[in-house]
Parts: structure tokens; sequence; C-alpha cells
């Protein structure tokens, strides 16, 4: 697998990758995280722009999107708990996969640890795939969060040195 910045020609594909994710979660029961409609094609079009979100692509057909941002979230500056530590951080959001290839999530978390070590991830709590995911690759709970929407997540950190 590979892992690439989303140019604006990918937004179909991207859109397409959400829209599977979002009837995913409603199927295996987190139907509230993204709903209908999240994330909303224009934060999808403001991430390719800024070129903070990337595709995984797997033999040239793209099988997973997300978007990783460098530097302070400020959905993060509160959390009802205790992040590991205060040093600057990446944070994973938005992930995807179109469920055509298996390793979305290391895909993208092997690509962000390059760029950072120090990475941050929240989630809902019914969310039992990502939960799983998270803690195979050795993220610790930290907390809850409240998103830009006002719905609570639980929130996660990685990275060394704690």
């Amino acid at each position: 697998m590979t892992v690439i910045p989303a140019e604006t020609g990918d937004l179909g594909d991207i859109l397409r990758i959400y829209s599977i994710a979002r009837e995913f979660m409603k199927n295996s029961g987190n139907p509230t995280q993204w709903g209908d409609c999240r994330p909303a094609r224009e934060v999808t079009e403001r991430d390719i722009l800024e070129r903070r979100l990337y595709k995984i692509t797997d033999g040239g057909r793209t099988v997973g999107v997300f978007a990783f941002i460098l530097g302070g979230d400020p959905t993060y500056r509160e959390i009802d708990g205790r992040w590991l530590n205060d040093r600057p951080y990446g944070t994973i959001h938005r992930i995807a996969s179109s469920g055509e290839a298996r390793g979305i999530f290391s895909a993208a978390l092997e690509f962000c640890l390059k760029k950072c070590e120090n990475i941050r991830i929240d989630t809902h709590e019914n969310n039992r795939p990502m939960l799983r995911c998270l803690e195979k690759a050795g993220f610790r709970y930290c907390g809850r969060i409240i998103t830009d929407d006002g719905t609570e997540r639980l929130a996660f950190q990685r990275g060394s040195d704690f």
C-alpha cells in the first residue's frame, strides 16, 4: 500500500469511501458518529486544499483515506482526563476504508509516525472496530473530549518517552 497526498481530482473516490464507511459504521452499531453526512464535502475539500488529506492506494486503486494534522487541535484543548504528555503532536482524523483492503489503519499510522512520533486520535465509544485498532496499535486511553459538533468522543494518544 502507498500513502500519498489527495488531490482535487480524487474527491469522487474519497466521498465514495466516506459513504461506504458511514454505512459500515451504521451496520456495526455506530450509527451516530458520522450519521448521514460526516465528514462534510466542504471539510474534505478544505482538507485537500490544505494538503492534510491523504489517500491510501493498493494496486493503483484508492482503498483508504485519512486526514493528518500536525500541531495543536482545538478539539483537544480540554479533556476530561489527561493527555500522556504536552509535547507537539499530530492528529489522525476522518480515517476510512473502502473495505477492499486490510491494514488501512496500520498503513496510515506508519505514515504518520514517520512525520511525528506523538499521535492523538479520538473515536466514538460505539466504534468497536476502531477501538480494536487503537488497542492493537498501542494507543492509550486518555479521557473524553467534546468535538466541534458538541458530541463526546473517547480520546487516545501514542508516542514515545512518556
